[in-house]
């Protein structure tokens, strides 16, 4: 880990973890507005400029026209809707173009200023891997929906997602020591330390199956809570072994009741820090994330009761990396208070 504080980089870390926080959101909106196989072919360089002649936009479609989705799904679609899907996924990707060059631009720009020490630039380093690796999973994903059915692998779709939440993860992280100082001892895990670490455990699963549930359009399964199909449990949910990773009712019915744990562990660490008088700054982020939890569930439910509403979906997705952000501030504050008391 680093050791050389700096406020500029602080905030670079920060704006850039928003940057990748905004391209997850507006990934979720490409995909429940079925976008993301508008576009058959990966240019990172040519594909910058969209079509701008007819002859461009028709051969576009055409191109289009010869996958699953147009010739299961969208078989009367029009050029002119056509371009609207088009372009939305044409924005997902100039985001992340030009998030790749917020990346790139500041981090050798510090390095030659000496203001990321070369020895210090390793975990910088790792940050611009994943980046890339999740550029490249994007394109692995995306052509899972483009050579038998209409609809992307969820396993990919999850990779993605996980990769880029990785990333914006280890930016918070990062930021957090240049704001708090870096961690550098190895101090025992105090208990508010181990629940917040198995909090994020929990979440980290949660979000997988928000993956799953999203690739797998399981979230149209049921639209009703908390009975699905007129009964709270359903029978044959674990039918096979492979049901939790396959199957979308299984897997949505984990989705739905796999978050309450969080319910009952972060009440629970906000008892531990108040008896252990815990700085005050703490005290009252913890009242916050008991908040930020409850809104969650309240917006997963609404997700459901709605059918998938697509502003409360991505409403549900953004809150969710707020709670990500969240969890990661935690675990580095109370590591920072672990190592005070050695």
């Amino acid at each position: 880990m680093p050791k050389t504080q700096s406020r500029a980089v602080m905030i670079w870390l920060y704006v850039f973890a928003g940057v990748v926080a905004f391209l997850v959101v507006f990934g979720g909106f490409t995909r429940l507005t079925r976008s993301g196989l508008s576009i058959v072919e990966w240019n990172p360089i040519n594909g910058t400029v969209p079509p701008m002649a007819n002859h461009e936009w028709e051969a576009e479609f055409a191109k289009y026209k010869e996958t699953p989705e147009f010739q299961q799904v969208n078989t009367s679609m029009t050029l002119d809707e056509y371009k609207y899907i088009f372009y939305i996924e044409w924005f997902h990707r100039l985001v992340a173009r030009l998030a790749g060059l917020f990346y790139a631009f500041p981090v050798f720009y510090f390095l030659f200023r000496k203001t990321i020490p070369f020895k210090e630039f390793g975990i910088y380093f790792v940050m611009g891997l994943l980046f890339i690796g999740q550029a490249f999973m994007g394109w692995f994903m995306v052509y899972s929906g483009l050579v038998d059915r209409p609809a992307v692998s969820h396993f990919r779709l999850t990779a993605h997602l996980l990769l880029a939440l990785t990333l914006f993860s280890l930016a918070l992280w990062v930021a957090f020591g240049h704001k708090h100082g870096f961690l550098t001892k190895h101090a025992p895990w105090s208990i508010p330390s181990k629940i917040a670490a198995w909090s994020f455990v929990i979440l980290i699963i949660q979000i997988s199956y928000g993956g799953f549930t999203a690739g797998l359009k399981a979230g149209h399964v049921s639209d009703s809570w908390p009975l699905m199909f007129g009964k709270l449990i359903p029978p044959n949910l674990f039918h096979s072994w492979l049901a939790p990773l396959e199957t979308p009712q299984t897997i949505v019915f984990i989705h739905r009741w796999f978050a309450w744990l969080g319910i009952i562990l972060v009440p629970l660490v906000y008892y531990k820090i108040k008896k252990q008088n815990y700085p005050a700054d703490i005290q009252k982020g913890m009242i916050w994330l008991i908040g930020v939890v409850a809104l969650q569930i309240t917006l997963g439910i609404l997700t459901i009761l709605s059918y998938v509403n697509i502003t409360i979906a991505l409403i549900h997705q953004a809150n969710a990396i707020v709670l990500l952000g969240l969890a990661i501030y935690f675990i580095h504050r109370f590591r920072a208070v672990d190592e005070t008391q050695i």
